[in-house]
């Protein structure tokens, strides 16, 4: 699975109901996927096996193998609970939902790397024809090799219209300038706190978000732009498997 190391069963459910106690603040409804045999540790990372439209949701092909039947699990409940399906990608397309990054309503940039493909975003542009109007390809580097966890919001969690959290020394320029010609302000997550993901921010609400504790650094840069910022630990939830708290959610519905 290539994890750190074996998580802590009890630790990871107490990490996770401190999440959870932290995400009612705001969130006033939860939906649980049902347990699956088929799917493993990874499931998870509710993020990445589809992403949600306003006309439905686009069930992703996984570039991590491990992860495969994640996509099919999730298809079942959504019909359980009555979210339309738009579509799915198939054969060589890839995607990962923890590529896409919502720009605004109608625009997303979508990572190309190990989890993710030209074909995969090919797919997602013909599915998606007349709900998202702009798909801005972002290539990602190798950076800790096939195997890693890297996806673009390894280097950018937006926080509100306006501002977002990233490592800019991982982001392509020319993406980089286009962030800064839309008018987002970023802020900067410094070395020491990358790999202790100080870059995987769950903003839910404008300027109010989620983080794990242990990157003070970020956190003050936060604070300092008017963001509400509440913290949990995450040593064996998180740091182990590589998801934060952006990975652990699958938002199914926000409020405009």
């Amino acid at each position: 699975m290539h994890y750190k190391a074996r998580p802590d069963y009890k630790a990871v459910i107490e990490e996770f109901e401190c999440f959870v106690e932290l995400l009612k603040k705001d969130v006033d409804h939860f939906y649980y996927l049902p347990k699956d045999s088929k799917t493993g540790l990874d499931a998870i990372y509710t993020r990445d096996p589809t992403l949600i439209t306003k006309k439905g949701a686009v069930l992703c092909n996984m570039g991590k193998k491990q992860r495969q039947e994640e996509p099919f699990s999730i298809r079942k409940y959504f019909d359980e609970i009555g979210i339309p399906i738009l579509g799915s990608i198939t054969g060589e397309g890839q995607l990962e939902g923890g590529d896409v990054v919502w720009l605004d309503e109608h625009i997303i940039a979508v990572g190309i790397a190990y989890r993710t493909n030209e074909e995969g975003i090919r797919q997602l542009r013909d599915l998606t024809a007349g709900v998202i109007k702009e798909i801005i390809p972002v290539p990602l580097p190798h950076w800790n090799g096939r195997e890693d966890c890297f996806h673009l919001m390894s280097i950018i969690s937006p926080v509100d219209k306006n501002l977002a959290v990233v490592y800019s020394r991982l982001m392509p320029v020319p993406f980089r300038e286009y962030l800064i010609s839309r008018g987002i302000k970023m802020i900067e997550v410094p070395d020491s706190e990358y790999a202790s993901m100080g870059c995987n921010v769950l903003a839910i609400a404008p300027r109010k978000c989620i983080v794990i504790s242990g990157n003070p650094v970020t956190k003050q840069r936060l604070e300092n732009e008017g963001v509400q910022v509440l913290e949990f630990n995450g040593d064996n939830l998180c740091q182990m498997g590589g998801g934060g708290p952006t990975c652990l959610t699958r938002p199914i519905r926000r409020e405009d």
